[in-house]
């Protein structure tokens, strides 16, 4: 025979006590979860890939190579300024007194340049700001191997031609200083900026160019 009444009091009220608990649980396993993975992606979000790590290697990489680069690069043309200093002196003695210098003098001079232009001719990819400081000192030699042979060429060609070439070759070698004064400004901000420093290579010679010279910073002081 069927039960005709209900279910007691006490089951009716440890099966609603059951549905409750159900959805709790599941909702505070909903939040461990959800939890757990934001967990999982901020780690992820915040730790650097392959690709990354790769590239900031690469970074690190090209920085200390253009370090090494300009370190290079302010050692050849230091060594080149003091060569060119002597040189320029006695060349600029010999175009403004007008008396053709002896062709020994000359000799050494051309050889002097011609290995500058030696020195200068290795050409390693850099930074935009390293090439242009390089490709300034390769051309300004080049400038002044130009204006040496322009002034040779004069004092052996006709007498009456002489002093109107002499002086196209003291145009020449003002514009190759203010080539090279141009490049040594540029190698200046960049040892700047790689934290060696002012690094002054400027030509010093008695007679000047009205070429850009030295800031007035003390070499290596890393300020403005």
């Amino acid at each position: 025979m069927s039960r005709k009444t209900g279910k007691p009091s006490y089951v009716r009220q440890a099966e609603q006590a059951q549905k409750r608990r159900v959805p709790l649980a599941a909702t505070i396993a909903g939040i461990v979860v959800a939890a757990l993975a934001a967990g999982l992606v901020g780690f992820l979000i915040g730790r650097p890939d392959a690709t990354t790590r790769a590239i900031d290697d690469l970074k690190a990489q090209e920085a200390q190579r253009d370090r090494d680069q300009i370190k290079s690069l302010t050692d050849v043309a230091r060594s080149s300024q003091e060569k060119l200093t002597t040189l320029l002196d006695q060349y600029d003695v010999a175009v403004a007194s007008g008396k053709p210098a002896d062709a020994t003098a000359i000799a050494d001079w051309q050889r002097t340049v011609k290995e500058l232009v030696a020195a200068h001719a290795d050409s390693p990819s850099g930074t935009t700001a390293t090439n242009v400081a390089r490709g300034g000192f390769r051309s300004a030699v080049g400038d002044f191997q130009v204006a040496l042979d322009l002034y040779a060429a004069a004092v052996t060609g006709p007498a009456d031609r002489q002093p109107t070439l002499v002086e196209i070759a003291g145009r020449a070698r003002t514009a190759a200083a203010t080539a090279w004064s141009v490049a040594a400004a540029q190698l200046d901000q960049i040892n700047v900026d790689a934290g060696f420093g002012h690094q002054h290579v400027y030509l010093q010679t008695k007679q000047g160019s009205g070429a850009f010279t030295a800031d007035g910073e003390e070499e290596g002081h890393t300020g403005g």
